[in-house]
């Protein structure tokens, strides 16, 4: 072969190789050939650069101090040299794997044959730094299962009530529509229900006690059913129970009363938990989730219009109860609007002086000229808040109407009902000092009674405002006395100056000679407090006799006169002093045979 040939062929294998040489240093990879031998025949820059070799080492072309300088820095050595192991062991295969570095850096390592003409001559690694791209993907990966997390848990408290944990109205209602789409017979139960008087908890104890509560109730119902059951918070004090399939709903009513009858323990102090709660189940007629619902809430109402910590199924009957308090409702805003609301007194005689030293001012309701009876309509003027407009207007009424007579004598008082309700509004010894003054009246001949249910919760601020009341001269009796909450025991500890007892125990009296210790304690007990006591309901002249003798200071009733409008309580008024003097005469005529 001529010069000019060698020339040529050594021109070209130099092109190949530079070629070669520049491809190898402008890849990202690390790549390093190695001969069939084992001997490492060619490397690029940055694989020395990936691995950390000195280019002194590399350039000693010591294979094994090379090797040893490699295997140093991996997290598995061994692994290594069992993938090149095999790899030699079987020249034409190709391999991917994943090296993990003690330092924390992944490389991928990509290897295959070398050939040239169809014959294996060594072969080629390349080396992939993937560290920044897997730990970008772990993190996507940890973000998408920290999403996948909080996707579940939302999902979660979208069904759920966040306070008790108990399933929330969505969950109810998605459960009770698919109840009811199920198959024909299946038994359905809507228990509605709302503790009684939950108000106060929160007023009294706070806010933390009430959600207390709530939690400590709803851990009983869910114990109280089966676990296939659902209990529900709807909100507030308010809760629903769905059972499908149940043999007895009446049973698991029951058995939820019971279950809050036991005292709950908050922060020390003792509570017992009382519900009202409707049943209402699936029938011919009541197939539609939200009449079942409604008609659940309807008993719920008439339970605790019943007097409360009880359970009443739907009845027919008392769908046309409620229609009937609703139009009486409607009926009462309109007569306050209108006025219908009329003012009637009743006088109240003193059984030592024998003349009528007191009236009482009642509300009426003039409804198509007849009257509606106070014990349908008062009720429901303190369940809507009526009743706060209706107070002011008896006792404006009675301060105008009686002016006159009360400022004839300065012993004579007017005495007006005062319901809880408008004591609970906070401004009540302001209003009725205002009401007074504009019309002249003395506070002292003011008397406010109030009944026993006002005291109920030992409320601070009810106490506060009746304490101011006497304070300026206003004196404070307490109505129905006997059927409520005071004991003999108690009253020693409510502001009043009256004491007013209840017609039940003076209609035990029937021929003035019965021997009623109970009625004969109240008086005694009342004096010993330094109290006054007035009988309310006196009908006949044996009752009046008997409780003269017993000393009571004032009685009231039928038998001096019923509640007039005040343009006839003049003839009332003087009928009454008639009736007391006669039974003052005939008294005195009988102590006098007696001694």
């Amino acid at each position: 072969m001529s010069t000019f040939a060698h020339t040529e062929e050594d021109a070209r294998l130099r092109q190949a190789l530079s070629l070669l040489s520049a491809t190898l240093e402008s890849t990202a990879d690390g790549i390093l050939v190695v001969g069939a031998d084992g001997r490492i025949s060619s490397l690029n820059n940055q694989f020395l650069s990936m691995w950390g070799i000195p280019r002194e080492l590399a350039a000693t072309g010591d294979n094994e101090a090379l090797l040893a300088f490699v295997l140093g820095q991996l997290a598995n050595p061994d692994q290594f040299l069992a993938k090149v192991n095999a790899l030699f062991a079987d020249p034409e295969a190709e391999s991917h794997d994943v090296l993990h570095f003690r330092d924390g850096r992944i490389f991928e390592r990509y290897s295959r044959p070398q050939q040239v003409d169809d014959r294996v001559v060594g072969r080629v690694w390349s080396f992939r730094d993937v560290t920044e791209a897997r730990r970008a993907q772990d993190r996507i990966t940890q973000a998408m299962a920290a999403l996948a997390a909080q996707a579940s848990q939302l999902k979660a408290l979208a069904f759920q009530d966040a306070l008790t944990g108990l399933s929330n109205r969505q969950l109810f209602e998605d459960r009770l529509a698919y109840a009811l789409a199920g198959p024909c017979g299946t038994a359905v139960d809507v228990l509605l229900l709302d503790l009684d008087d939950f108000k106060e908890v929160n007023d009294i104890h706070g806010h933390h006690a009430g959600d207390q509560m709530l939690i400590e109730v709803g851990r009983r119902l869910r114990a109280s059913v089966r676990p296939s059951d659902v209990v529900a918070r709807l909100g507030g004090d308010e809760f629903v129970i769905l059972l499908v399939g149940s043999l007895d709903a009446d049973a698991a009513a029951a058995r939820i009363v019971e279950s809050l009858k036991a005292p709950v323990w908050l922060d020390g102090t003792m509570l017992r938990p009382s519900l009202s709660m409707g049943l209402a189940s699936i029938s011919d007629d009541a197939v539609d989730a939200s009449e079942l619902v409604r008609r659940a809430d309807i008993a719920m109402y008439a339970a605790k219009a019943a007097g409360k910590n009880r359970y009443l199924r739907f009845r027919p009957e008392m769908l046309s109860a409620l229609l009937e308090r609703t139009q009486l409702e409607a009926g009462l805003r309109a007569a306050v609007d209108s006025g219908e609301i009329v003012v009637h007194y009743q006088p109240i005689v003193s059984s030592r002086l024998g003349t009528v030293v007191k009236v009482e001012a009642l509300a009426r309701w003039e409804r198509d000229g007849a009257l509606v009876p106070p014990e349908q309509f008062i009720p429901t003027a303190e369940r809507s808040g009526l009743i706060v407009e209706i107070g002011t207007e008896v006792l404006l009424r009675g301060c105008t109407e009686l002016k006159a007579w009360l400022a004839a004598d300065p012993t004579r008082s007017l005495a007006v009902n005062v319901s809880g309700v408008q004591l609970q509004q906070g401004h009540f010894p302001e209003l009725l000092f205002a009401t007074a003054g504009s019309c002249g009246v003395d506070p002292h001949q003011l008397v406010v009674e109030v009944t026993e249910s006002v005291f109920f919760d030992d409320d601070c601020q009810v106490r506060r405002q009746l304490a101011q009341l006497r304070s300026a001269g206003v004196r404070v009796a307490l109505d129905d006395f006997g059927t409520g909450y005071s004991s003999l025991g108690r009253l020693q500890e409510l502001p009043v100056d009256t004491l007013k007892i209840d017609q039940s125990f003076v209609a035990m009296i029937r021929t003035g000679q019965e021997r009623l210790p109970i009625l004969n304690s109240m008086i005694d007990m009342a004096h010993g407090l330094g109290l006054t006591v007035t009988a309310e309901g006196v009908e006949t002249r044996e009752q009046a006799e008997y409780l003269v003798r017993r000393g009571c200071d004032s009685l009231q009733g039928f038998l001096f006169s019923r509640p007039q409008p005040a343009d006839t309580l003049p003839e009332a008024l003087a009928a009454s002093a008639r009736t007391i003097s006669d039974l003052r005469a005939d008294t005195a005529a009988q102590t006098l045979r007696v001694l």
